[in-house]
């Protein structure tokens, strides 16, 4: 999403009620993991609503968003100074293959709605695995791919709530992600050790791993 227009698109759907509900539940996702103080990393930031979010919920935490498109950038970090969260959330240019962190390096790490866009997806998940410390938590998720059969009816539903540029957007990014099966295959591929594959209803499908140091 390097495009101004692109940009745009995606930040007014994502004011909507839609997908700030869905942002609200990955963000309790999020907090269901067990993490509530450290560091934590989330891979894809965007304009920034889940890092702003969650900082918003623990207070004792500290995140770093990375994206590639600065237009996306600068939205997150005007969208964190306004929310009052600036000085706990920060946002850097950042490859999901190539990440610019040392290893085990934070508490926490998130990516949602990422891995269908990866030009390498194992590599993503590795980055992910070698930033992560060895007794932290992990949440990816991401759209599900259905059957080329059910795809139409699918993208109709589940884009119900979209118009125009972002409408496509949404069935190319359906187009482009994972089933189950093809997820378990990458995690079981990775060096993501202690993750679980998980399906959220009919549209979403994600990799989580709990602290342990939650219970």
């Amino acid at each position: 999403m390097e495009s101004g227009e692109q940009v745009e698109a995606y930040s007014s759907a994502a004011a909507q009620a839609h997908l700030d509900r869905l942002d609200n539940a990955y963000v309790a996702h999020v907090v269901s993991l067990g993490v509530r103080s450290g560091v934590a990393l989330d891979v894809g930031a965007g304009p920034g609503q889940i890092p702003i979010k969650l900082a918003l919920r623990l207070p004792d935490l500290q995140v770093v968003g990375v994206d590639l498109s600065e237009g996306m950038l600068a939205k997150a970090r005007f969208a964190a100074a306004a929310a009052g969260v600036g000085s706990r959330v920060r946002f850097e240019t950042g490859d999901a293959s190539q990440l610019p962190f040392s290893d085990g390096a934070f508490d926490l790490v998130m990516c949602n709605s990422l891995l269908h866009h990866s030009r390498d997806p194992l590599a993503t998940l590795n980055e992910m695995a070698r930033v992560l410390r060895p007794r932290g938590a992990l949440l990816l998720k991401d759209l599900r791919r259905p059957s080329a059969v059910a795809f139409r009816i699918h993208v109709a539903w589940h884009g119900r709530h979209y118009r125009g540029l972002m409408k496509r957007l949404f069935a190319d990014s359906v187009r482009a992600a994972y089933t189950p099966e093809e997820l378990e295959g990458l995690l079981a591929r990775s060096k993501i050790e202690g993750g679980r594959v998980f399906r959220r209803g009919q549209c979403h499908i994600g990799i989580e791993r709990r602290s342990p140091i939650a219970g």
